[in-house]
Protein backbone atom coordinates (compact mmCIF):
# COMPACT_ATOMS: atom_id res chain seq x y z
CA UNK A 1 0.00 0.00 0.00
CA UNK A 2 0.93 4.06 -1.12
CA UNK A 3 -0.81 4.94 2.17
CA UNK A 4 -1.97 3.76 5.53
CA UNK A 5 -4.82 6.37 4.95
CA UNK A 6 -6.06 8.90 3.00
CA UNK A 7 -8.30 11.39 3.66
CA UNK A 8 -10.13 12.47 0.27
CA UNK A 9 -12.05 15.35 -0.88
CA UNK A 10 -12.12 17.68 1.79
CA UNK A 11 -11.40 21.39 1.82
CA UNK A 12 -7.53 21.94 3.07
CA UNK A 13 -6.73 24.66 5.46
CA UNK A 14 -3.24 23.57 5.69
CA UNK A 15 -2.34 26.20 8.74
CA UNK A 16 -0.34 28.39 6.61
CA UNK A 17 -3.18 31.10 6.21
CA UNK A 18 -2.76 30.78 2.69
CA UNK A 19 -6.16 29.83 0.88
CA UNK A 20 -7.91 26.59 1.09
CA UNK A 21 -8.33 24.24 -1.76
CA UNK A 22 -9.94 20.94 -2.82
CA UNK A 23 -7.64 18.22 -2.16
CA UNK A 24 -6.32 14.38 -0.38
CA UNK A 25 -3.90 14.30 2.77
CA UNK A 26 -2.34 10.93 2.68
CA UNK A 27 -0.62 9.74 5.16
CA UNK A 28 2.07 6.66 5.89
CA UNK A 29 3.65 5.77 8.93
CA UNK A 30 2.04 8.65 11.77
CA UNK A 31 3.65 11.21 8.71
CA UNK A 32 2.03 13.61 6.01
CA UNK A 33 3.19 11.71 2.70
CA UNK A 34 1.32 13.72 0.13
CA UNK A 35 -0.96 16.85 0.57
CA UNK A 36 -2.97 17.86 -2.97
CA UNK A 37 -4.10 15.52 -5.59
CA UNK A 38 -2.78 11.98 -3.96
CA UNK A 39 -2.72 9.02 -6.45
CA UNK A 40 -1.92 5.17 -4.61
CA UNK A 41 -3.33 2.96 -2.97
CA UNK A 42 -4.31 3.07 0.99
CA UNK A 43 -5.29 0.88 3.78
CA UNK A 44 -8.32 3.23 4.54
CA UNK A 45 -10.02 5.81 3.11
CA UNK A 46 -11.40 8.58 5.12
CA UNK A 47 -14.63 11.30 3.28
CA UNK A 48 -14.42 14.39 4.01
CA UNK A 49 -16.04 15.92 1.10
CA UNK A 50 -17.71 18.77 2.44
CA UNK A 51 -15.70 19.31 5.63
CA UNK A 52 -12.20 21.62 6.26
CA UNK A 53 -9.19 19.66 6.96
CA UNK A 54 -6.70 21.52 8.89
CA UNK A 55 -3.87 20.78 11.31
CA UNK A 56 -4.43 19.37 14.77
CA UNK A 57 -4.65 22.52 16.75
CA UNK A 58 -1.95 24.10 19.40
CA UNK A 59 -3.16 24.72 22.93
CA UNK A 60 0.02 26.35 24.52
CA UNK A 61 -1.61 27.35 27.67
CA UNK A 62 -2.60 24.32 29.77
CA UNK A 63 -1.82 23.05 33.02
CA UNK A 64 -2.82 18.69 32.64
CA UNK A 65 0.90 18.54 34.32
CA UNK A 66 -1.06 16.27 37.07
CA UNK A 67 -4.26 15.48 35.40
CA UNK A 68 -2.48 13.29 33.02
CA UNK A 69 -1.64 10.23 35.49
CA UNK A 70 -5.49 9.77 35.86
CA UNK A 71 -6.64 10.59 32.34
CA UNK A 72 -4.22 9.68 29.41
CA UNK A 73 -7.07 11.12 27.22
CA UNK A 74 -6.74 14.75 28.68
CA UNK A 75 -9.92 15.52 28.33
CA UNK A 76 -11.52 17.27 27.08
CA UNK A 77 -8.73 18.63 24.17
CA UNK A 78 -9.15 16.54 21.85
CA UNK A 79 -12.93 17.00 22.23
CA UNK A 80 -12.63 20.30 20.64
CA UNK A 81 -9.66 19.19 18.09
CA UNK A 82 -6.49 20.27 20.10
CA UNK A 83 -3.55 17.68 19.18
CA UNK A 84 -0.83 18.99 21.14
CA UNK A 85 -0.49 21.11 24.51
CA UNK A 86 1.84 22.76 26.43
CA UNK A 87 1.49 22.78 29.59
CA UNK A 88 3.69 24.01 33.32
CA UNK A 89 3.06 27.21 32.87
CA UNK A 90 2.34 30.28 35.48
CA UNK A 91 5.74 28.22 36.79
CA UNK A 92 3.64 25.31 38.30
CA UNK A 93 4.54 22.40 37.99
CA UNK A 94 5.01 19.27 39.64
CA UNK A 95 8.35 18.64 38.89
CA UNK A 96 10.98 19.06 39.77
CA UNK A 97 9.46 18.05 43.85
CA UNK A 98 10.89 16.66 46.78
CA UNK A 99 9.40 13.57 48.00
CA UNK A 100 8.91 15.69 51.35
CA UNK A 101 7.85 18.68 49.53
CA UNK A 102 4.69 16.85 47.62
CA UNK A 103 2.20 17.90 50.20
CA UNK A 104 2.81 21.52 49.88
CA UNK A 105 3.03 21.63 45.73
CA UNK A 106 -0.19 20.09 46.29
CA UNK A 107 -1.63 22.50 48.34
CA UNK A 108 -0.72 25.08 46.02
CA UNK A 109 -1.86 23.70 42.91
CA UNK A 110 -5.40 23.45 45.09
CA UNK A 111 -5.15 27.17 45.50
CA UNK A 112 -3.99 29.17 42.80
CA UNK A 113 -5.29 26.53 40.18
CA UNK A 114 -8.23 25.15 41.69
CA UNK A 115 -7.10 21.19 41.74
CA UNK A 116 -8.50 19.91 44.88
CA UNK A 117 -6.44 18.06 47.26
CA UNK A 118 -8.71 15.16 47.14
CA UNK A 119 -8.31 15.07 43.62
CA UNK A 120 -4.69 15.14 43.55
CA UNK A 121 -3.59 13.02 46.42
CA UNK A 122 -5.80 10.35 44.98
CA UNK A 123 -4.82 10.95 41.35
CA UNK A 124 -1.34 10.87 41.42
CA UNK A 125 -1.24 8.55 44.75
CA UNK A 126 1.40 7.52 47.10
CA UNK A 127 4.75 6.77 45.01
CA UNK A 128 4.45 9.99 42.00
CA UNK A 129 7.79 7.84 40.16
CA UNK A 130 9.48 11.04 39.97
CA UNK A 131 11.52 13.92 41.65
CA UNK A 132 13.34 15.34 39.28
CA UNK A 133 12.27 16.93 35.74
CA UNK A 134 14.03 14.31 33.53
CA UNK A 135 12.31 11.76 35.78
CA UNK A 136 9.09 13.49 34.85
CA UNK A 137 9.06 13.44 31.38
CA UNK A 138 10.37 9.89 31.42
CA UNK A 139 7.22 9.03 33.57
CA UNK A 140 4.82 11.19 31.24
CA UNK A 141 6.87 8.87 28.36
CA UNK A 142 6.31 5.50 29.97
CA UNK A 143 2.44 6.14 30.37
CA UNK A 144 1.53 7.22 27.39
CA UNK A 145 -0.83 9.96 26.21
CA UNK A 146 -3.81 10.23 23.28
CA UNK A 147 -2.35 13.24 22.95
CA UNK A 148 1.20 15.26 22.38
CA UNK A 149 2.30 17.26 25.40
CA UNK A 150 4.88 19.55 25.77
CA UNK A 151 6.48 20.95 29.56
CA UNK A 152 7.50 24.34 30.46
CA UNK A 153 9.95 24.03 33.54
CA UNK A 154 8.26 26.03 36.58
CA UNK A 155 9.76 28.02 38.87
CA UNK A 156 7.73 27.75 41.75
CA UNK A 157 8.49 23.90 41.82
CA UNK A 158 12.24 25.00 41.44
CA UNK A 159 12.33 27.01 44.19
CA UNK A 160 10.38 24.87 46.50
CA UNK A 161 12.91 22.51 45.45
CA UNK A 162 15.97 24.52 46.04
CA UNK A 163 14.72 26.26 49.42
CA UNK A 164 12.19 24.23 50.62
CA UNK A 165 9.06 26.21 52.71
CA UNK A 166 11.30 29.32 52.56
CA UNK A 167 10.82 29.54 49.29
CA UNK A 168 7.30 31.76 50.35
CA UNK A 169 9.36 33.76 52.93
CA UNK A 170 12.41 35.32 51.66
CA UNK A 171 14.88 36.28 48.47
CA UNK A 172 17.06 33.51 47.25
CA UNK A 173 20.99 33.71 48.34
CA UNK A 174 23.28 33.28 45.14
CA UNK A 175 24.52 30.01 46.22
CA UNK A 176 20.76 28.99 46.04
CA UNK A 177 20.28 30.41 42.39
CA UNK A 178 23.14 29.35 40.92
CA UNK A 179 21.24 25.65 42.36
CA UNK A 180 18.16 26.74 40.84
CA UNK A 181 19.98 27.52 37.32
CA UNK A 182 21.82 24.11 37.31
CA UNK A 183 18.05 22.62 37.85
CA UNK A 184 16.38 24.73 35.24
CA UNK A 185 19.63 23.97 33.09
CA UNK A 186 19.14 20.31 33.67
CA UNK A 187 15.33 20.48 32.63
CA UNK A 188 15.90 22.33 29.17
CA UNK A 189 18.33 19.62 28.36
CA UNK A 190 15.78 16.61 29.23
CA UNK A 191 13.75 18.08 26.85
CA UNK A 192 11.50 21.03 28.38
CA UNK A 193 10.30 23.45 25.59
CA UNK A 194 11.19 26.84 28.53
CA UNK A 195 10.94 28.17 31.75
CA UNK A 196 8.04 29.72 33.29
CA UNK A 197 7.02 31.94 36.14
CA UNK A 198 4.17 34.07 37.91
CA UNK A 199 4.09 37.29 39.27
CA UNK A 200 0.99 37.91 39.74
CA UNK A 201 -0.94 39.24 42.74
CA UNK A 202 -3.93 36.39 42.40
CA UNK A 203 -1.59 33.80 43.20
CA UNK A 204 -1.86 32.63 46.54
CA UNK A 205 -0.88 29.54 47.80
CA UNK A 206 -0.42 27.46 51.07
CA UNK A 207 -1.63 28.84 53.91
CA UNK A 208 -2.60 32.17 52.35
CA UNK A 209 1.21 32.89 51.36
CA UNK A 210 2.35 34.08 47.82
CA UNK A 211 3.36 31.40 45.57
CA UNK A 212 7.57 30.82 45.56
CA UNK A 213 8.30 32.79 42.36
CA UNK A 214 6.62 35.97 43.91
CA UNK A 215 9.10 36.30 46.18
CA UNK A 216 11.99 35.70 43.60
CA UNK A 217 14.06 39.04 42.81
CA UNK A 218 14.10 40.36 38.72
CA UNK A 219 17.92 39.45 38.89
CA UNK A 220 16.80 35.73 40.10
CA UNK A 221 14.00 35.40 37.37
CA UNK A 222 16.61 37.02 34.69
CA UNK A 223 19.34 34.47 35.96
CA UNK A 224 16.98 31.25 35.68
CA UNK A 225 15.74 32.59 32.21
CA UNK A 226 19.49 32.42 31.39
CA UNK A 227 19.60 28.97 31.20
CA UNK A 228 17.81 29.19 27.53
CA UNK A 229 20.79 31.19 26.56
CA UNK A 230 23.23 28.43 27.11
CA UNK A 231 21.03 25.96 25.64
CA UNK A 232 20.11 27.84 22.72
CA UNK A 233 16.47 26.98 23.04
CA UNK A 234 13.57 27.43 25.03
CA UNK A 235 10.90 30.15 25.43
CA UNK A 236 10.55 32.18 28.69
CA UNK A 237 6.60 32.26 29.38
CA UNK A 238 5.24 34.42 32.81
CA UNK A 239 1.83 35.30 34.20
CA UNK A 240 2.52 39.08 34.46
CA UNK A 241 2.90 40.69 38.33
CA UNK A 242 4.46 44.02 40.15
CA UNK A 243 8.10 43.76 38.64
CA UNK A 244 7.65 41.77 35.75
CA UNK A 245 5.87 43.39 32.85
CA UNK A 246 6.54 44.65 29.96
CA UNK A 247 10.09 46.68 30.74
CA UNK A 248 11.50 43.38 32.57
CA UNK A 249 10.34 41.35 29.53
CA UNK A 250 11.93 43.73 27.51
CA UNK A 251 15.96 43.11 29.17
CA UNK A 252 14.91 39.35 29.60
CA UNK A 253 14.84 39.50 25.36
CA UNK A 254 17.75 41.66 25.12
CA UNK A 255 19.79 39.36 27.86
CA UNK A 256 18.69 36.27 27.21
CA UNK A 257 17.95 35.88 23.57
CA UNK A 258 14.41 33.75 23.50
CA UNK A 259 11.17 34.67 23.29
CA UNK A 260 8.88 36.17 25.48
CA UNK A 261 5.37 35.23 25.95
CA UNK A 262 3.02 36.36 28.78
CA UNK A 263 -0.70 35.94 30.11
CA UNK A 264 -2.39 37.82 29.62
CA UNK A 265 -3.68 40.65 27.87
CA UNK A 266 -7.45 40.91 27.96
CA UNK A 267 -10.38 43.35 28.12
CA UNK A 268 -11.26 44.91 31.16
CA UNK A 269 -8.43 43.76 33.19
CA UNK A 270 -8.01 47.22 34.57
CA UNK A 271 -10.74 48.92 33.68
CA UNK A 272 -12.50 49.66 30.09
CA UNK A 273 -10.22 50.57 27.46
CA UNK A 274 -7.17 49.62 29.60
CA UNK A 275 -6.06 46.94 26.84
CA UNK A 276 -5.33 49.22 24.55
CA UNK A 277 -2.60 50.89 26.30
CA UNK A 278 -0.77 47.62 26.82
CA UNK A 279 -1.02 46.12 23.66
CA UNK A 280 0.10 49.90 22.28
CA UNK A 281 3.45 49.19 24.05
CA UNK A 282 3.88 45.66 23.37
CA UNK A 283 3.25 46.21 19.69
CA UNK A 284 5.81 49.17 19.93
CA UNK A 285 8.69 46.70 22.01
CA UNK A 286 7.49 44.04 18.48
CA UNK A 287 8.49 47.31 16.04
CA UNK A 288 11.93 47.27 17.64
CA UNK A 289 11.90 43.54 17.38
CA UNK A 290 11.58 42.10 20.17
CA UNK A 291 9.72 38.77 20.15
CA UNK A 292 7.95 39.54 23.36
CA UNK A 293 4.23 38.08 22.67
CA UNK A 294 0.85 38.51 24.76
CA UNK A 295 -1.63 35.84 25.07
CA UNK A 296 -5.07 37.22 24.57
CA UNK A 297 -8.43 35.08 24.57
CA UNK A 298 -11.20 34.60 22.50
CA UNK A 299 -13.87 33.49 25.14
CA UNK A 300 -14.87 35.76 28.35
CA UNK A 301 -13.08 34.66 31.65
CA UNK A 302 -15.62 33.42 33.46
CA UNK A 303 -15.14 31.82 37.41
CA UNK A 304 -17.02 29.63 39.12
CA UNK A 305 -16.23 30.05 42.85
CA UNK A 306 -17.10 29.51 46.30
CA UNK A 307 -16.52 31.89 49.17
CA UNK A 308 -14.45 28.54 50.51
CA UNK A 309 -11.97 28.94 48.05
CA UNK A 310 -12.49 32.91 46.78
CA UNK A 311 -9.75 32.67 44.08
CA UNK A 312 -10.93 36.11 42.74
CA UNK A 313 -10.61 38.09 45.28
CA UNK A 314 -7.54 36.74 47.08
CA UNK A 315 -4.71 39.56 45.47
CA UNK A 316 -7.06 42.09 47.42
CA UNK A 317 -4.69 42.37 50.99
CA UNK A 318 -8.36 42.63 53.03
CA UNK A 319 -8.72 39.13 52.07
CA UNK A 320 -5.51 37.26 53.53
CA UNK A 321 -6.82 36.95 56.93
CA UNK A 322 -9.97 35.21 54.56
CA UNK A 323 -6.70 33.01 52.95
CA UNK A 324 -5.37 31.81 55.96
CA UNK A 325 -8.44 30.91 58.09
CA UNK A 326 -9.95 27.19 58.09
CA UNK A 327 -13.79 26.77 57.52
CA UNK A 328 -15.00 28.71 60.77
CA UNK A 329 -12.51 31.13 60.77
CA UNK A 330 -13.71 31.95 57.27
CA UNK A 331 -17.44 32.04 58.05
CA UNK A 332 -17.07 34.33 61.05
CA UNK A 333 -15.05 36.97 58.80
CA UNK A 334 -18.22 36.92 56.34
CA UNK A 335 -20.45 37.27 59.00
CA UNK A 336 -18.52 40.67 59.81
CA UNK A 337 -20.76 43.26 58.66
CA UNK A 338 -17.49 45.45 59.02
CA UNK A 339 -15.99 43.26 56.43
CA UNK A 340 -18.93 42.83 54.19
CA UNK A 341 -18.91 47.11 53.85
CA UNK A 342 -14.97 47.10 53.19
CA UNK A 343 -15.61 44.49 51.15
CA UNK A 344 -18.55 46.59 49.30
CA UNK A 345 -16.21 50.12 48.91
CA UNK A 346 -13.36 48.47 47.97
CA UNK A 347 -14.67 47.63 44.46
CA UNK A 348 -17.04 50.73 44.35
CA UNK A 349 -16.81 53.32 41.84
CA UNK A 350 -13.24 54.71 40.84
CA UNK A 351 -11.63 51.57 41.21
CA UNK A 352 -10.10 50.14 38.44
CA UNK A 353 -9.83 46.36 39.67
CA UNK A 354 -11.39 43.92 36.84
CA UNK A 355 -14.04 42.75 39.58
CA UNK A 356 -15.89 46.22 39.99
CA UNK A 357 -19.76 45.24 39.18
CA UNK A 358 -19.26 41.86 39.90
CA UNK A 359 -22.52 41.41 41.51
CA UNK A 360 -24.44 42.90 38.51
CA UNK A 361 -22.58 40.47 36.25
CA UNK A 362 -23.38 37.13 38.62
CA UNK A 363 -25.66 34.41 38.66
CA UNK A 364 -25.80 31.29 41.31
CA UNK A 365 -24.64 28.72 40.02
CA UNK A 366 -25.21 26.17 42.87
CA UNK A 367 -27.68 26.59 45.88
CA UNK A 368 -29.12 23.45 47.39
CA UNK A 369 -31.53 24.75 49.58
CA UNK A 370 -33.16 26.48 46.03
CA UNK A 371 -32.16 24.98 43.18
CA UNK A 372 -34.97 26.77 41.48
CA UNK A 373 -32.42 29.73 42.16
CA UNK A 374 -29.85 28.52 40.25
CA UNK A 375 -28.33 30.09 36.64
CA UNK A 376 -30.86 32.98 37.78
CA UNK A 377 -29.20 36.44 38.07
CA UNK A 378 -27.48 36.89 41.87
CA UNK A 379 -28.41 41.50 41.48
CA UNK A 380 -32.36 40.39 40.32
CA UNK A 381 -32.70 37.53 43.31
CA UNK A 382 -31.31 40.02 45.47
CA UNK A 383 -33.71 42.81 44.58
CA UNK A 384 -36.80 40.82 45.04
CA UNK A 385 -35.70 40.23 48.52
CA UNK A 386 -35.02 44.25 48.67
CA UNK A 387 -31.33 43.15 49.93
CA UNK A 388 -27.91 43.86 48.86
CA UNK A 389 -26.58 41.27 46.22
CA UNK A 390 -22.95 41.43 48.03
CA UNK A 391 -24.56 40.76 51.05
CA UNK A 392 -27.01 38.08 49.96
CA UNK A 393 -23.91 36.24 47.88
CA UNK A 394 -22.46 35.92 52.02
CA UNK A 395 -25.51 34.93 52.90
CA UNK A 396 -25.79 32.32 50.87
CA UNK A 397 -22.70 31.23 51.30
CA UNK A 398 -22.99 31.41 55.36
CA UNK A 399 -26.39 28.87 54.97
CA UNK A 400 -24.21 26.92 52.69
CA UNK A 401 -21.18 26.12 54.79
CA UNK A 402 -19.55 28.49 52.07
CA UNK A 403 -20.50 25.61 49.25
CA UNK A 404 -23.15 27.98 47.56
CA UNK A 405 -21.33 28.72 43.60
CA UNK A 406 -21.36 31.63 41.86
CA UNK A 407 -20.32 32.64 37.89
CA UNK A 408 -19.30 35.40 36.68
CA UNK A 409 -17.62 36.85 33.71
CA UNK A 410 -14.52 38.57 35.11
CA UNK A 411 -12.78 39.81 32.16
CA UNK A 412 -13.12 39.44 28.44
CA UNK A 413 -16.82 40.04 28.22
CA UNK A 414 -16.93 43.45 25.59
CA UNK A 415 -16.87 42.02 22.44
CA UNK A 416 -15.57 44.99 20.53
CA UNK A 417 -12.47 44.90 22.73
CA UNK A 418 -12.06 41.19 22.50
CA UNK A 419 -12.19 41.69 18.96
CA UNK A 420 -9.65 44.27 18.64
CA UNK A 421 -7.45 41.84 20.68
CA UNK A 422 -8.35 39.09 18.43
CA UNK A 423 -7.33 41.12 15.24
CA UNK A 424 -3.98 42.57 17.18
CA UNK A 425 -0.56 41.59 14.94
CA UNK A 426 1.65 40.04 17.02
CA UNK A 427 -0.57 38.21 19.98
CA UNK A 428 -1.02 34.22 19.89
CA UNK A 429 -4.85 32.87 21.07
CA UNK A 430 -4.48 30.81 23.94
CA UNK A 431 -5.30 30.90 27.79
CA UNK A 432 -7.90 27.65 27.92
CA UNK A 433 -6.01 27.25 31.34
CA UNK A 434 -6.82 23.15 30.92
CA UNK A 435 -6.55 21.16 32.93
CA UNK A 436 -6.83 23.60 36.19
CA UNK A 437 -9.86 25.73 37.78
CA UNK A 438 -11.88 22.65 36.81
CA UNK A 439 -14.95 23.03 39.10
CA UNK A 440 -14.60 26.97 38.37
CA UNK A 441 -14.08 27.30 34.70
CA UNK A 442 -14.06 25.63 31.25
CA UNK A 443 -12.07 27.30 28.24
CA UNK A 444 -9.99 24.45 26.39
CA UNK A 445 -13.33 24.53 24.27
CA UNK A 446 -11.61 27.75 22.62
CA UNK A 447 -10.86 26.38 19.23
CA UNK A 448 -14.40 25.22 18.38
CA UNK A 449 -15.27 28.73 19.92
CA UNK A 450 -12.85 30.63 18.00
CA UNK A 451 -13.97 29.18 14.56
CA UNK A 452 -17.78 28.76 15.48
CA UNK A 453 -18.21 32.28 17.37
CA UNK A 454 -15.26 34.48 15.85
CA UNK A 455 -15.31 33.09 11.96
CA UNK A 456 -18.88 31.59 11.88
CA UNK A 457 -21.29 34.03 13.70
CA UNK A 458 -18.96 37.59 14.02
CA UNK A 459 -17.29 36.76 10.62
CA UNK A 460 -14.27 39.06 11.95
CA UNK A 461 -12.16 36.03 10.47
CA UNK A 462 -12.06 33.71 7.32
CA UNK A 463 -11.44 29.91 8.30
CA UNK A 464 -7.69 30.51 6.83
CA UNK A 465 -6.79 33.33 9.64
CA UNK A 466 -8.70 31.09 12.64
CA UNK A 467 -7.01 28.02 11.68
CA UNK A 468 -3.45 29.84 10.90
CA UNK A 469 -3.86 31.41 14.76
CA UNK A 470 -4.86 27.72 16.08
CA UNK A 471 -1.73 25.99 14.43
CA UNK A 472 1.17 27.39 12.77
CA UNK A 473 1.38 30.62 14.76
CA UNK A 474 1.61 28.94 18.57
CA UNK A 475 3.34 26.03 17.43
CA UNK A 476 6.05 28.00 15.97
CA UNK A 477 6.39 30.96 19.05
CA UNK A 478 6.88 27.58 21.22
CA UNK A 479 8.98 25.79 19.45
CA UNK A 480 6.98 22.90 18.41
CA UNK A 481 8.93 22.20 14.93
CA UNK A 482 7.45 18.71 13.54
CA UNK A 483 4.18 19.72 13.59
CA UNK A 484 1.26 21.91 13.26
CA UNK A 485 0.55 22.31 9.88
CA UNK A 486 -0.60 20.22 6.73
CA UNK A 487 3.27 19.62 5.04
CA UNK A 488 4.62 16.86 3.84
CA UNK A 489 7.33 15.39 6.38
CA UNK A 490 5.36 16.77 9.74
CA UNK A 491 3.17 14.38 11.73
CA UNK A 492 -0.12 13.44 10.85
CA UNK A 493 -1.91 15.53 13.55
CA UNK A 494 -5.45 15.77 11.67
CA UNK A 495 -8.57 17.36 12.72
CA UNK A 496 -11.65 17.32 9.97
CA UNK A 497 -14.51 20.08 10.84
CA UNK A 498 -17.64 21.01 9.35
CA UNK A 499 -17.06 24.71 9.27
CA UNK A 500 -21.42 25.10 9.09
CA UNK A 501 -21.57 23.23 12.42
CA UNK A 502 -18.35 23.61 14.67
CA UNK A 503 -18.54 25.31 18.04
CA UNK A 504 -18.22 24.90 22.07
CA UNK A 505 -21.28 23.59 23.51
CA UNK A 506 -23.44 24.92 27.40
CA UNK A 507 -20.73 24.06 30.20
CA UNK A 508 -22.16 20.79 32.61
CA UNK A 509 -20.92 19.94 35.60
CA UNK A 510 -19.61 16.03 35.94
CA UNK A 511 -18.36 13.94 38.70
CA UNK A 512 -15.15 11.90 36.43
CA UNK A 513 -12.36 13.52 38.64
CA UNK A 514 -10.67 11.14 41.12
CA UNK A 515 -12.49 10.99 44.62
CA UNK A 516 -15.56 11.62 42.60
CA UNK A 517 -14.62 15.15 42.27
CA UNK A 518 -16.51 17.59 39.84
CA UNK A 519 -15.50 19.81 36.62
CA UNK A 520 -17.12 21.68 34.17
CA UNK A 521 -16.61 20.56 30.67
CA UNK A 522 -18.16 21.84 27.72
CA UNK A 523 -18.88 19.46 24.18
CA UNK A 524 -17.88 19.96 20.67
CA UNK A 525 -20.10 20.16 17.47
CA UNK A 526 -19.33 19.52 14.07
CA UNK A 527 -15.64 18.31 15.23
CA UNK A 528 -16.04 15.12 12.47
CA UNK A 529 -12.43 13.36 12.85
CA UNK A 530 -9.28 14.13 15.37
CA UNK A 531 -5.93 12.02 14.42
CA UNK A 532 -2.86 12.32 16.35
CA UNK A 533 0.30 11.33 14.84
CA UNK A 534 -1.46 9.22 11.76
CA UNK A 535 -3.63 7.51 14.40
CA UNK A 536 -7.57 8.06 14.45
CA UNK A 537 -8.40 9.08 18.23
CA UNK A 538 -12.30 10.32 18.04
CA UNK A 539 -14.72 10.01 15.34
CA UNK A 540 -18.26 11.54 15.74
CA UNK A 541 -17.61 12.95 19.03
CA UNK A 542 -16.51 9.66 20.94
CA UNK A 543 -13.25 8.00 21.59
CA UNK A 544 -12.19 5.46 19.29
CA UNK A 545 -9.42 4.05 21.47
CA UNK A 546 -8.98 2.56 24.92
CA UNK A 547 -8.19 4.89 27.58
CA UNK A 548 -6.15 2.11 29.04
CA UNK A 549 -4.40 0.52 25.98
CA UNK A 550 -2.04 1.73 23.37
CA UNK A 551 -2.27 5.39 22.52
CA UNK A 552 -0.85 7.60 19.79
CA UNK A 553 0.42 10.85 21.73
CA UNK A 554 4.39 11.39 22.05
CA UNK A 555 6.42 13.54 24.47
CA UNK A 556 7.59 16.74 22.57
CA UNK A 557 11.09 17.10 23.77
CA UNK A 558 12.35 20.17 22.64
CA UNK A 559 9.01 20.94 20.67
CA UNK A 560 9.34 17.55 18.90
CA UNK A 561 8.74 13.97 18.97
CA UNK A 562 12.21 12.66 18.64
CA UNK A 563 13.34 15.45 20.46
CA UNK A 564 15.50 17.15 18.15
Amino acid sequence: MDFDTVISGGTIVDGSGQPAYRGDVGIRDGKIAAVGKVRGAARDTIDAAGMMVAPGFVDVHTHYDAQLFWDRMLTISPWHGVTSVVMGNCGFTVAPTRREHREIIMQTLEKVEGMSIEVLREGLGEDWGFETFPEYLDAIERKGTAINVAALVGHTAVRLNVMGAEASERAASQVEIAAMRKIVAEALAAGAVGFSTSASKTHVGFKGKPVPSRLAEFAEVLELAGAMTEAKRGIFQATIGPGLFLDEFAEIFRTVGRPVTWTALLSGFMGPGAHREQLEKSQALRGEGLEIVPQVACRPINFDFTFKEPFLFEAMSMFNPVSAADLEGKKRIYADPEFRERFRSRLGPGSRSALVGWTDRAVISHYPPQPELEERALADVARERNLDALDLALDFALETELEARFRVPVVNYDEDEVEELLRAPGTVVALSDAGAHASQLCDACYATHLLGHWVREKGIFSVEEAVHKLTVLPAQLFGISDRGALREGLAADVVVFDAQRVGACELRRVHDLPANADRLVADATGIELVMVNGTPLRRDNRDLLDPEGALPGRLLRHGAANGA
